[in-house]
């Protein structure tokens, strides 16, 4: 039986002709592999950056240097978050990121808080050459003049919903859905 809270956007097969095209595009816009960083925001966007990062090396017959990033400090909401948030690792590539060519990848684009917070942490880290924003979907709803360069799919939005990116490692299965989200009771 179907839901009538969820949507269907994009299944297994989408997903990974999107990012095929991504990956492209990533190199494309660097021109090469030379110098570039795979960057994952934790958590779903660490899984979108290891489908990138496997699409290009097989692609390019190359080895990338990959990290992630946990911005759960660097958010302006941390006092919504609660007293005591789940921090996870910021890891980087044993090179480092001075000098490269950056892509910071995140599952979904929204108001443009999660980008700043991105960059922010990158800032106390080095100094990269370049640094593009790669994101598997975009829902509009910008409060930050913040834009991805690349994007796999841009959605409509309504209010009262969001976009979920599923990830076989944590939900089972590759796919986007948007879910109505119920209202909070009175």
């Amino acid at each position: 039986m179907p839901d009538k809270n969820r949507i269907h956007v994009m299944s297994e097969a989408d997903v990974r002709r999107a990012v095929a095209r991504m990956a492209r595009e990533i190199v494309e816009q660097n021109g090469g592999t030379e110098g570039l960083v795979l960057m994952g925001i934790h958590r779903r966007g660490t899984h979108i950056a290891a489908l990138l990062r496997e699409e290009i090396e097989n692609a390019e017959d190359v080895e990338l240097l990959a990290g992630s990033l946990d911005i759960t400090l660097y958010r302006d909401d941390l006092a919504v978050v609660g007293p005591r948030p789940i921090i996870g690792g910021t890891e980087l590539p044993p090179s480092g990121i001075d000098d490269k060519c950056v892509v910071i990848v995140d599952d979904v684009a929204y108001t443009g808080r999660t980008g700043r917070a991105a960059l922010n942490e990158l800032n106390d880290w080095g100094r990269p050459r370049r640094i593009l924003l790669c994101v598997l979907v975009d829902r509009g709803g910008r409060e930050l003049p913040i834009q991805p360069d690349i994007t796999g799919r841009t959605v409509q939005v309504m209010p009262r919903q969001r976009v979920d990116v599923l990830v076989p490692e944590l939900d089972g299965r590759l796919g986007v859905e948007i879910t109505r989200v119920e209202e909070d009771a009175p």
